[in-house]
């Protein structure tokens, strides 16, 4: 393969000294390019993050488009290790490297993704673009039947030409006006193509975070995976032998997909003993738990975020030390409890009766409020965003009165409408400092309706 010789500012000399077999691509490495170089490496950007390797990872799009827009700018200053971990992982400036290997990681899986999209094309690009080891400086391959043959040294003289027709039985003059034409308008329709794509990445790169992007920005101070813990409480059901002896007709419960999903025939006014009750390990996780946690799981996935469901008694405080948290439920879940009892708007119990109280001696109180069946119609929770929590790690609690107030408090967190309302009148520093945000939810049929934002407190 021949190699360019980039001590020559010229991108045209640059192309017309390659050497090489015909095929073989040529590599520019050049900051400096012309304005139809860069909308033939945009055009072929767009086709790599458009590409199945590609647009199923956020992050190596956001990583490789960083890169390669740098690049044909002709700044190289901003591809360093640290100032990508900033700028495209939210890495707080001046973070340790050392520790956290999300760019070093992410540029492999970069370098893998593009292996896999050239070798998957169909047919030779334009322009290979490719991502060298060692660096973070991406490499423009050319193909050899891109780049343009050298002038002639000497012109004939002009007595002695004489016009040859071509296949079309037109003179090489006029196919070469014909030619210059379509080159002059694809020449005006790359200017404006690249024109646009600048302005769009201009506007993209220095647009203002989301709020959404703000509250979630504290999990990506660690490569470690986020922790999505959901409570499992102590369930225990009716035995074999109870539901045998209370069969209305032979064989009605002998088998366990008729015990799962059906009631003993008992009357209000049975006595039980306590060896009619066995506890069940592998039960207990509420709905509304559940589908809190599914949707945070989504989101995280969405921003890039590893993540790991850990559910009942498979995690401790120990792992909540390690990494960054997101906690789900209320009174089910004792980190909860503890994380959130001195807040401004804490979880309560009186007399087996469960709140959310707001502290001070006039504070107000929420409770979840049943029909006359007994079932909830409607729900509390809290949204609760600790900067640095007493596991010296950024914790989100989504937590409610019951696992429908924690769907509530989970859509306010994964919603950038709802949280754009939720912190439109908070304090300009909001993102540097605790937040919790009070939602309510009217159920139906034991669905959850839209969450809606009853008050916030920001300290």
């Amino acid at each position: 393969m021949g190699e360019m010789n980039s001590s020559n500012g010229n991108p045209d000399n640059l192309r017309n000294a390659v050497q090489g077999e015909i095929g073989n691509p040529a590599v520019l490495e050049h900051p400096t390019l012309e304005a139809p170089d860069k909308v033939a490496i945009t055009h072929e950007l767009q086709s790599i993050l458009s590409s199945p390797f590609f647009r199923t990872s956020k992050r190596s799009q956001q990583f490789l488009s960083y890169v390669v827009q740098y690049t044909l700018d002709g700044n190289l200053e901003p591809l360093k290790e640290r100032t990508i971990g900033t700028e495209v992982f939210n890495r707080p400036a001046g973070y340790a490297t050392g520790d956290d290997s999300v760019v070093r990681v992410q540029a492999g899986e970069v370098r893998r993704r593009l292996e896999q999209y050239y070798q998957g094309s169909a047919t030779e690009s334009l322009v290979r673009i490719e991502l060298p080891l060692g660096s973070y400086a991406p490499e423009f391959r050319w193909a050899q039947s891109a780049i343009p043959a050298a002038a002639p040294l000497a012109s004939p003289e002009p007595d002695s030409v004489q016009p040859i027709a071509n296949r079309e039985g037109k003179s090489p003059q006029t196919s070469a006006k014909r030619k210059n034409r379509v080159w002059t308008s694809a020449l005006v329709a790359c200017l404006v193509l690249t024109a646009a794509l600048a302005g769009y990445w201009v506007h993209r790169t220095r647009a203002p975070k989301s709020v959404l992007d703000q509250f979630w920005a504290p999990i990506f101070a660690t490569s470690k995976p986020l922790l999505i813990c959901l409570p499992k409480p102590v369930t225990y059901r009716p035995s074999v032998a109870l539901f045998k002896r209370h069969e209305k007709t032979p064989g009605e419960f002998d088998h366990e997909v008729d015990r799962m999903n059906a009631r003993p025939n008992l009357s209000p006014d049975e006595k039980l003993v306590w060896g009619d009750m066995i506890e069940y390990g592998d039960l207990g996780v509420g709905s509304g738990d559940v589908a809190a946690a599914i949707r945070l799981s989504t989101l995280l996935g969405r921003i890039g975020k590893d993540n790991e469901v850990r559910i009942g008694n498979t995690y401790s405080f120990e792992d909540l030390r390690n990494s960054p948290a997101i906690i789900i439920g209320a009174f089910s879940n004792r980190w909860t409890m503890q994380m959130t009892s001195n807040l401004h708007f804490a979880f309560a119990e009186e007399n087996a009766v469960f709140r959310i109280q707001e502290q001070g001696s006039s504070g107000k109180r929420w409770y979840a409020r049943l029909d006359s069946n007994g079932q909830i119609v409607e729900d509390y929770g809290v949204v609760t965003r600790l900067v640095n929590s007493s596991t010296g790690q950024f914790v989100v609690d989504i937590a409610g009165i019951t696992s429908d107030g924690s769907e509530a408090a989970a859509e306010i967190a994964t919603s950038p409408e709802s949280l754009e309302k939720a912190l439109q009148n908070a304090p300009s520093d909001w993102s540097r400092k605790n937040v919790q945000i009070l939602v309510r939810t009217t159920v139906t049929d034991s669905i959850a309706g839209p969450a809606q934002v009853v008050a916030i407190y920001v300290w």
